[in-house]
């Protein structure tokens, strides 16, 4: 009993980070308010949120075998990307950020939430099965798609 109570803490807390991510966005864009800090950290937040609550889930058992690969191919794609954009960012090449890879954000803070949801709702283990392997699909696919439109940065010789 104690550990769904815990868990629906976490669940809330979660979401309200979550929810509190994505209002602050949307009040940005509402208000054009926009700063080189902000755009900095917003990114870092929704990096944290994910790969903290990833780290979180794999440790207690959240996680089956299975579930390992679309949980360590989102916490890849989220170094990866940074990655890629800081190396690149000595170049000037800039990649912005795609409609869909907003989406992967917010289909992995959904499943995330799911698979927190199923100790506490039994019966939703297929449900976050699904939403955890698209999310982790999609993931991958935005980050083919950055690395495929970086590529000619990355193998061009440089000065």
């Amino acid at each position: 009993h104690g550990d769904i109570i815990l868990r629906l803490v976490a669940l809330i807390i979660y979401v309200v980070a979550a929810a509190s991510d994505w209002l602050d966005g949307y009040l940005a864009r509402a208000w054009n308010q926009y700063s080189p800090l902000g755009r900095m950290l917003d990114p870092i937040a929704d990096k944290l949120l994910v790969g903290i609550l990833i780290a979180a889930l794999a440790w207690d058992g959240s996680f089956s075998g299975w579930d390992m690969i679309p949980a360590c191919t989102i916490l890849f794609r989220e170094f990866f990307i940074p990655g890629l954009r800081e190396f690149l960012g000595n170049t000037q090449v800039v990649l912005p950020v795609s409609w869909l890879a907003k989406w992967k954000t917010t289909l992995q803070l959904i499943a995330l939430a799911i698979v927190l949801l199923e100790r506490i709702v039994p019966g939703l283990g297929l449900a976050s099965d699904i939403v955890l392997w698209v999310a982790g699909a999609l993931t991958l696919w935005t980050g083919w798609q950055y690395l495929r439109a970086s590529w000619p940065h990355l193998v061009a010789d440089q000065p």
